[in-house]
Order: C-alpha cells, then sequence, then structure tokens
C-alpha cells in the first residue's frame, strides 16, 4: 500500500470509525441495559431467571427473522437513510420499555425491539467494506467493535447512577433506565441523516485526487481477491457462509449470556450496591477491549485469521469453564474477565475473514445471513443461562455450558479455508 492511500485511508478512519463506535455504543448499550434493569425490574414485575432470560434473548428472534432483508434495503438505498430509520425506531422501542407492566409486555416489547434494530450490525460491517480494503478491515472492524466493551465500561456506572433515581417523579429507578438510555439513539439517527456519506464517490470531506486514489485501491482490493459470493442466492447456498454463521452463532450465546447476567452474578459475589456492582461490571469489558485491539492489530499484520479465532476460542472457553469453580469476587472478575477477553479477541479476525471473499449486494446478504444465524445465539445464551439458573439456584453450571460451546469454533474454524 502506497503512503498516498494510506494516509488516505487514515483520513477516512477518522472521519468514520469515531461516529460509528458512537453509534453502537448505544445500540450495544440499549441491548443489555436490560440486564441492569433486571436488578429491580424482576421483583417490580415478578419476572423468574427463566422468564427474564427468555424476554432478554427473544430481542434476537424478531433480530435474525428480519436481518437479511434490512441489510439487502440498505444496500440498495444506502447506508445513511436506512441506518437513521433504524436507530429512530429502535430508540423509540427502547425507551417505550418504562411503560412495561408485566411479562407480556415486556416480551412484545423486547421482540419489537429486535425487529427495529434488526440489520445495524451487519449493515455497518458491510458500509465498511464499502471503504476499507480487505488488508485494513480487522483492526478496522476491531476499532468499530470495541464500542461493545466500551459500553460495558461506560454502561455499569450510567446504569447503575440511573437505578439510583428511584422513586424520582414517581418513576422507578428501571424506568429512568430505559427512558433515559433511549433517547440518544433518536437524537443519533437525525444526526445520521447529515453526517454519513453512502459511498466514497460522494464524500465531499475528501479531495478529488483522494476520492480516486480510494477507488482505485479499492477496485485493486477488488480484482485481487476471489469473490465465491456476489449475489443473494449465492449467499444462501454458500457452505462457506453457513460454517462461518455456525463460528459467530458461539459468540453471542457467550456476549450476552455475560451481557445480561453479569450485573446479577456480582451482585451475587459482591453483595454490593447497584452503583458498586455498575462499577464493577465495567472490569471485564476493559480487560475484553484491551485483547481486542491487540489481536485485530496482530491478525492484519500477519495476516493470519484462523489461528487467531481459534486461540481465542479456547481462552474464552476455558475461562467460562474456569468461572463455575471460584466462589470470590477476586476469582469471579479475573475468570470472567479473561472470558472476556478471547470472546472479544475472536471479533477483529472473525469479520476480516468473513468479509474477505464476497462482493456486492451478496456481501450485504452473506453479512446479515452470518449476523441473523449468529445472532440466535443471542436467545439460546441468555435463555440457556436462567433456566439452569432457575433449576440450580447457581450461574455455576450455566457458565460451563457457555464454555463448551465456545469449544467447539476450532473444529469449525479449521473446515473454513482462508482465503
Amino acid at each position: 500500500m502506497t503512503s498516498d492511500i494510506a494516509l488516505v485511508l487514515q483520513k477516512v478512519r477518522r472521519r468514520l470509525i469515531p461516529f460509528l463506535f458512537l453509534l453502537y455504543i448505544v445500540s450495544y448499550l440499549d441491548r443489555i441495559n436490560v440486564g441492569f434493569a433486571a436488578l429491580q425490574m424482576n421483583a417490580a414485575l415478578g419476572l423468574s431467571a427463566t422468564a427474564f432470560g427468555f424476554g432478554a434473548g427473544i430481542f434476537f428472534l424478531s433480530y435474525t427473522v428480519f436481518e437479511v432483508p434490512s441489510n439487502v434495503i440498505l444496500a440498495r438505498i444506502g447506508a445513511r437513510l436506512w441506518i437513521a430509520r433504524i436507530m429512530i425506531t429502535w430508540g423509540i422501542v427502547s425507551s417505550a420499555m418504562m411503560l412495561v407492566r408485566g411479562s407480556t409486555g415486556f416480551y412484545l416489547l423486547r421482540f419489537l425491539l429486535g425487529a427495529a434494530e434488526a440489520g445495524f450490525f451487519p449493515g455497518i460491517i458491510f458500509y465498511l467494506t464499502r471503504w476499507f480494503p480487505t488488508r485494513e478491515r480487522a483492526r478496522t472492524v476491531a476499532a468499530f467493535m470495541t464500542a461493545t466493551l466500551v459500553a460495558g465500561i461506560v454502561g455499569g456506572p450510567v446504569s447503575g447512577a440511573l437505578l439510583s433515581m428511584n422513586g424520582a417523579a414517581g418513576l422507578a429507578g428501571w424506568q429512568w433506565l430505559f427512558l433515559l438510555e433511549g433517547l440518544p439513539a433518536v437524537v443519533l439517527g437525525v444526526v445520521v441523516l447529515f453526517y454519513l456519506t453512502d459511498r466514497p464517490e460522494d464524500a465531499r470531506w475528501l479531495s478529488s485526487e483522494e476520492r480516486h486514489a480510494l477507488a482505485a485501491a479499492l477496485e485493486a482490493d477488488r480484482l485481487e481477491r476471489s469473490a465465491a459470493t456476489t449475489s443473494i442466492a449465492g449467499a444462501f447456498r454458500s457452505g462457506r457462509v453457513w460454517l462461518l454463521a455456525s463460528v459467530y452463532f458461539t459468540v453471542p450465546v457467550a456476549l450476552y449470556a455475560v451481557g445480561f447476567w453479569l450485573p446479577q452474578i456480582l451482585k451475587g459475589a459482591s453483595q454490593g450496591s447497584d452503583l458498586e456492582v455498575g462499577f464493577l461490571t465495567t472490569i471485564p469489558y476493559l480487560v475484553g477491549a484491551v485483547g481486542m485491539v491487540v489481536f485485530a492489530r496482530h491478525s492484519d499484520r500477519t495476516r493470519e485469521r484462523r489461528g487467531h479465532i481459534i486461540g481465542a476460542a479456547l481462552v474464552g472457553g476455558v475461562a467460562f469453564a474456569a468461572s463455575a469453580g471460584v466462589q470470590s469476587l477476586t476469582g469471579t472478575l479475573v475468570t470472567l474477565s479473561l472470558a472476556m477477553l478471547g470472546l472479544a479477541a475472536m471479533l477483529g479476525p472473525f469479520w476480516a475473514l468473513a468479509t474477505s471473499r464476497v462482493e456486492g449486494v451478496g456481501a450485504a446478504a452473506a453479512i446479515a445471513l452470518i449476523n441473523a444465524v449468529g445472532n440466535t445465539g443471542g436467545f439460546v445464551g441468555p435463555s440457556l443461562v436462567g433456566y439452569i439458573l432457575d433449576r440450580t439456584h447457581s450461574f455455576g453450571l450455566g457458565m460451563v455450558v457457555v464454555g463448551a460451546i465456545l469449544a467447539i469454533v476450532p473444529f469449525i474454524v479449521l473446515t473454513i479455508r482462508e482465503e
């Protein structure tokens, strides 16, 4: 890569990544804030662990159903309009969670939230393929996806503080949490309309020479790759895409098993206040953020994907299982931090591998299909842990099962061709 195109990509990265990073923080926080709300909401609404796990996870069923159509629409009409639509509707639904009065309303709004948000994450991944060549994607995706971990770092203290507003203006703390954490999505959805640029050719914030250099680099990248999937039908017929989807399934299983249940796990281990628990939850996410960035940079530098995914999955799987054998707060934090490190480190190399042989509308469909199938794990993980918790009155066995699911990853990855 010449120094000229490197400077252009640096400029693109500075323009797009911080903003997309902010959007994803809001997205992920609106997904997992239900885990913090549960510290008050479950007792207020009479939700059992099984009911909460089902309601938390049902988000991913509607998300999965609407994922591919949403991303195909985005590919056809542009990211600017469609991402704005997604954010405004999910922000409204997320704030409406404050109106829930029982399990039925909880299930309904979580289902609607999944439908509203469907297409956001794969839409951003597809959008990034329009701006960055393959060799840059692991670090670019990792820079964007560390937002999931920063959301955990920021969201814990913020959610804990909002819960402490319990009784203010006649609202419970969990109602304040949903109301105030849903509004930023609506505001940012409007900002998207004015800030995002659909294609490099339309980027007025690049000079004419920079636009041509970027277009030439992207075209050269496309020509040197063997794009195995270029159509919607091709995405559904591709064995490679389905194998990648099965790998990705394990990530939401573990990520949301932790995201939705971590506040309650740490509440039990620490016996601290809601605000103290909020600060404690930042530790695993902070460790995970470091692991994600370091692994992604090394993966891009070595141009190696499969070994990075396998190593990270093994670290995560072993750490999840080990967390079942500890009793102290320190032991719980150490093992779950290592679990989050392994889990987060998978993501940059995985999406670099997943986008390496797709092109055009086929890329939009393939990315959405991988994410949609994978995100059914977001239903399985929380529901499974809730079911096991109701029957064993312990998180231990649930964490072992999550670790075992991650341990399957190496066997699947070894069957996927690299490039």
